[in-house]
Order: C-alpha cells, then structure tokens, then sequence
C-alpha cells in the first residue's frame, strides 16, 4: 500500500549532543523525551558563523547552555519560533538574554476556536502563554544571514499559530510539530483544529521540498508519500469514528478504547482530545450533531 504511513523511530543521536545534519544545519535534542516528545524536542542551528536558532526548547538551562556552546565564537541574529507549547518556546527569555538575538516567528499562543467550560486551563497546561515575538512572521516573511534564508509557511493545526519554514538553499522544510517522521501529529482542541490541520496538509502538498526536518525525532526524508499517508490516516480515523457513531457510542469515552485497540492507558488523554478534533470536524461538515454548543469531551454524539 505506497500511501501507508513508514514511521521511523530510528533516531540514535542522544540528547544535548551537537549533530551536523547538513553544510547549513546542526541539531540539539533537548533532555524531554516522553510518550509525547519521543527523544526530545530538537532545537536546530540554522547557518554558519552569524546563526537562526530554531525552537531553544523548554525552560531547562542545560539545554541553553548546550545551545550557546555550540554556536561559541558565532553571532545568534534570530531566535525563530514554530510554535508556543511548552516544549518549544520557553527557553527563549534566556536564550535572548545571553545572545540578544532578535526573537520572530509565531504569535503568542491563542486558541484554535471559542473556549468551552472549562477548557481554559486545559490550554494553560501546555502553552506558553509568556511567548512575545519581537517580530510576528506570516506567510512568505523571510530572515536571512549569510548563506542562508528561512522563510515562513503558515501551517495551522496543531496549534493555531504555527508556522513551518523553508529553508530554500537546501530545498528543506522545518515542520515543527506539523509533520514528523515518528508519529502522526496530535491535534487537541482548544489548542488545535482538524480542519486547518488537514488544509495545512493539502497546502505542503502544493509545495515541493526534498527533506522535512520535524520539531521530534529524524528527518521525513519522502514528504510528498508522508503527506499521502497523513491524508490516509485521518480519513481511516474519521471512518473509525463514524463506525462508532453507528454502532452506539454516544461519547468519546466509549470509542477511545475500540478505536485505540492496545494504546497505553498513559495515552488514552491524548486519544480521547484526537476523537474530540475530529468530531468538531465532523460537527462543522454537518455529519455529525453534538449535545452541546462546542463539541466537548463531556459531550454526546450522534450521526447527523
């Protein structure tokens, strides 16, 4: 089946060490590897004696310290940002302090949609509410150095301010949390949305690059197959939501354990916000009525 998903967790490099990827990108992976994060979140140095730092990571000092060691003797110009959760914003104060970079990139952290009761300190726990770019990028802005230019794509869904970056000297995408090689991506409302996930996915496939370099684990080395895949897989989880639809379950509690057959019950959270995304979708297209207003997790569903 050419549009299955191949993932690859085959990411060897360890933590805090310093890869060279490429003639213009090396990788730092922050010591926050989880169920969620796999190896940790990868912070790239983009150029070559006046630097972009993509994503610094989480609040964590050792990581910047690993960060400025690595670019020692070379000038950091942009701290550059995908997206605000909080394993990848909030090491920006104190990277910004000891380099003066300039901080761009995404907006501060907003949500996808109107909050429902009680979802706002579901945001909270993961989105670093602190972020202030000191330059909000949109589609086609662009910071360069020497050598090198990333420009932004806006890529909605994970989250509603996140932006993706071309990277054209080497025909490269930074995907952020958009698309990576080792697992689908999470979409959790409030802070995401399938339907502008599954745009962003249609736009990438209008666009052509050579290599996807994720905000987890290793590169996406055919990303116009992956993307391919991620269409695949969503509509497969619609379909299996749907089915659940039709045969009786009336809320996500009841489809997250037929759905996720074997899935850790330390994930079943994050599965259960995943069949949320996709019954907003649902909700939106007309297939599928909701008890409430906003579609919650609390909410019952039924076939439109």
């Amino acid at each position: 089946m050419d549009d299955d998903i191949a993932f690859d967790r085959s990411q060897t490099t360890p933590a805090g060490e310093v890869a060279e990827l490429s003639p213009l990108v090396r990788r730092i992976i922050a010591g926050n590897g989880g169920p969620m994060t796999f190896t940790g979140t990868c912070s790239y140095i983009v150029g070559r004696g006046t630097v972009a730092i993509i994503d610094p990571g989480p609040d964590d000092p050792g990581h910047v310290a690993r960060l400025l060691a690595a670019v020692a003797g070379e000038t950091v110009s942009h701290i550059v940002v995908t997206h605000t959760h909080r394993d990848h914003s909030p090491a920006v104060p104190a990277l910004r302090a000891a380099t003066g970079a300039s901080v761009v990139g995404c907006g501060p952290h907003r949500p996808s949609r109107e909050l429902g009761p009680g979802e706002g300190r579901v945001l909270d726990a993961a989105a670093d509410s602190d972020f202030a770019p000191d330059w909000q990028m949109r589609e086609g802005d662009a910071v360069s150095g020497p050598g090198w230019s990333l420009t932004a794509v806006e890529t909605p869904g994970h989250t509603a301010n996140h932006l993706a970056y071309a990277l054209a000297e080497e025909e490269t995408l930074f995907s952020g949390d958009h698309v990576m090689a080792w697992s689908t991506s999470i979409v959790a409302p409030p802070d995401g949305s399938m339907a502008a996930y599954m745009a962003s996915i249609e736009k990438l496939r209008g666009l052509e690059h050579r290599l996807y370099r994720p905000g987890h684990g290793g590169p996406v080395a055919d990303p116009q197959r992956f993307l391919r895949g991620l269409v695949q897989h969503r509509r497969q989880r619609e379909a299996a939501v749907l089915n659940r639809l039709g045969a009786g379950d009336e809320t996500i509690a009841a489809m997250v354990p037929a759905i996720y057959q074997g899935l850790a019950p330390a994930l079943h959270g994050a599965a259960a916000l995943s069949v949320l995304a996709q019954l907003e979708d649902l909700v939106d297209r007309g297939l599928v009525a909701a008890s409430d207003a906003i579609p919650a997790l609390s909410s019952r569903y039924r076939r439109a």
